[in-house]
């Protein structure tokens, strides 16, 4: 290690005085660079390399655990430890998740549906639960909101809806994606908050069209529906918080991408044994 600090420090002080402050001999250093690197040294380039890939590749979100999972499907072996090491001598470092604000607003809402959820957020079946949530977004033309519709069974993101305006139209659009990618079910529970969106009329009463089981939180408890929440911190942190959308468009665009390319398809998902939502469940539909 200290050879290669002088290395890379010769160019702005002398070699012989770098190998003095680090009390190594000049003769050392000059037989360290005539030396190939050792197979160690060179597994760790290749190494870093496909580290640096990889974590480009997830927009700069993962960590050690999950870029091990990815050199390992790629054939490297690693250990999660190896990995790590790694990722710190060469600064490389996942995006930290940022504290989430809730913004539900429950005045002047119906009386609210029974928490038929239980904070049970682990479903043993497809279509067993389904959790939904909204948030907004900024953008240079104002804000856009964003609501998203979930299978807890997966955590994979099934219905979703983008509007100018947080309404129950917006809320209604997400469930109805979500009906219609996952067909005519009966007896789905689908949790959400207490908010004025979900609330409404209109909504329960779609629900009710399609044979689903309204489940709403309990006032003031916001861990009532943690895991709909979590994904739009896990969103805004890997995507929004970085990003300065010109355009209602842009934001659209963007987040389109990140749901249906990045996060169903590709983000490996800690709960899930680090695969993403798409091959859990079509690897659970071979077994």
């Amino acid at each position: 290690m200290k050879y290669a600090f002088i290395h890379s420090e010769r160019k702005r002080y002398y070699v012989s005085r770098l190998c003095s402050v680090l009390n190594v001999s000049t003769s050392g250093y000059y037989d360290w660079i005539g030396r190939p690197s050792s197979k160690t040294a060179t597994s760790n380039q290749r190494l870093v390399t496909k580290i640096r890939c990889y974590h480009k590749a997830s927009r700069q979100t993962y960590g050690a655990p999950r870029i091990q999972k990815d050199l390992l499907a790629s054939g490297e072996t690693a250990s999660r430890q190896r990995v790590a090491r790694l990722m710190r001598a060469e600064q490389i470092q996942s995006k930290m998740a940022k504290r989430f604000v809730i913004t539900t607003n429950s005045k002047g809402t119906t009386a609210p549906a029974p928490d038929r959820l239980q904070r049970r957020f682990k479903a043993e079946l497809k279509n067993e639960a389904w959790v939904s949530d909204t948030t907004f977004i900024r953008t240079r033309q104002g804000w856009l909101y964003l609501a998203v519709m979930m299978d807890l069974y997966s955590r994979k993101i099934i219905g979703w809806a983008m509007s100018d305006r947080n309404d129950s139209t917006l809320v209604a659009d997400a469930l109805m994606m979500a009906v219609w990618r996952r067909g005519k079910l009966k007896g789905v529970t689908v949790h959400s908050d207490q908010g004025s969106t979900y609330a409404s009329g209109s909504y329960r009463k779609l629900l009710q069209q399609n044979d689903l089981l309204c489940s709403m939180s309990r006032k003031g408890e916001c861990h009532d529906n943690a895991v709909a929440e979590s994904f739009f911190g896990t969103l805004k942190t890997e995507l929004v918080d970085d990003e300065d959308y010109r355009t209602k468009e842009d934001a659209r665009q963007s987040i389109f991408e990140y749901i249906e390319v990045f996060y169903n398809r590709q983000r490996r998902h800690s709960y899930l044994g680090y695969v993403s939502p798409y091959e859990y469940e079509r690897a659970q539909a071979l077994n």
